[in-house]
């Protein structure tokens, strides 16, 4: 008995051996492409990003690295943005994006008021002082009045989230009593008008710069809010022309899945099929990555694996066009430890769809 188990057990011994000499190489020949470029196996160059406050904290700071994370996001004013750049160095962090809310949804340039040249050079302006920053993407959203949302409600364990339900009365982002409304009606015509007006200034100097811009969708998509419509960035075809008026390489598409699910259908391809079109002709700069709970006319905005978009495709999708820009987890929920634990929480997430899409790709 003695002999038997102990030629059984070599014999189990060398099963496991050549069975690991097997795995190794195969494993070592997938870690050696990951090496070779140059970068761990969690990623490929999609610029993963955290949002954190302008005021750059050291606890945001530090989670960002205790996270894993390469990137970092925020909004400032232009004359911060070295400082904000210097400290995520120190800190052992990039910048990805950096926000100026003083020319982001503009009423002046989307409605053509008084005052529109004067934002466009201040646009310029911001694109410059993001070049000399070394930062090279601009999100922007082309909204008079900016977004629109009803009451809040309750979401998954008495979350608290952001919804919008058409049969309700809205109010803008920021405002508490609808004020932006504006005296007259326009029209989709006037929109589309003053758009190219915009453009056609600004592309200039986006290629002068090296800034490339991702203009966002509207939210919600496909309404008139304010007495505004919103013809240009509330469907694929919108997008599309408006991309072909640019007829820049550094005017794209700055695309929030959550704007997109909330158009559903109205956007008229989904956002899988926009992500394939607009990623193959590199004009997607930067995501906005989060799940609603269903299209218009009533949606509230949900955790990542609780809305009705199976998030993974989406990652999937980008990892397919190469997507290069930058990704970031928005407007999650508010739970009761705060928002630093909401963001890890959607962090981890992504992060994992991205192992689990660069794993299935190889």
């Amino acid at each position: 008995m003695a002999n038997r188990f102990h030629i059984a057990r070599r014999e189990f011994a060398r099963l496991g051996l050549a069975g690991v000499l097997g795995v190794v190489p195969a494993f070592a020949q997938r870690r050696a492409s990951y090496a070779g470029l140059g970068r761990p196996p969690m990623k490929w160059d999609i610029k993963h990003s955290m949002q954190i406050s302008g005021a750059m904290k050291e606890d945001e700071l530090r989670l960002a690295k205790q996270l894993g994370m390469e990137y970092v996001n925020t909004w400032a004013a232009p004359d911060r943005y070295k400082e904000i750049v210097g400290k995520a160095e120190a800190a052992g962090l990039k910048v990805a994006k950096i926000g100026n809310g003083s020319v982001h949804n503009r009423a002046e340039i989307v409605l053509g008021l008084p005052g529109r040249d004067e934002k466009i050079e201040e646009f310029k302006r911001n694109l410059r002082a993001l070049a000399a920053a070394g930062i090279r993407y601009q999100l922007y959203a082309h909204m008079a009045n900016g977004v629109y949302s009803t009451e809040r409600e309750t979401g998954r364990g008495g979350t608290s989230v952001r919804a919008f339900d058409a049969a309700k009365p809205a109010i803008a982002y920021g405002s508490s009593d609808n004020s932006k409304v504006f005296e007259r009606a326009y029209t989709e015509d006037e929109i589309w008008k003053n758009y190219e007006y915009f453009v056609k200034r600004i592309v200039p100097v986006a290629e002068e710069t090296g800034v490339k811009i991702g203009i966002h969708p509207d939210d919600p998509p496909g309404l008139t809010l304010g007495n505004v419509p919103r013809p240009i960035f509330s469907s694929f075809e919108g997008y599309k022309r408006a991309v072909e008026i640019a007829n820049s390489p550094n005017l794209g598409v700055g695309l929030c899945c959550g704007c997109w699910l909330e158009g559903g259908p109205a956007m008229g391809r989904n956002v899988l099929e926009a992500i394939e079109y607009f990623g193959g002709l590199k004009k997607l700069f930067v995501i906005h990555f989060r799940n609603v709970s269903s299209p218009l006319p009533h949606f509230r905005e949900t955790f990542l694996n609780e809305g009705y978009m199976d998030m993974y495709k989406i990652i999937r999708a980008l990892r397919k066009v190469n997507f290069e820009g930058v990704l970031i987890a928005d407007h999650w929920p508010t739970t009761v430890a705060g928002p630093l634990l909401a963001q890890a929480y959607t962090i981890g997430y992504i992060q994992a769809l991205i192992e689990r899409a660069n794993e299935e790709s190889m």
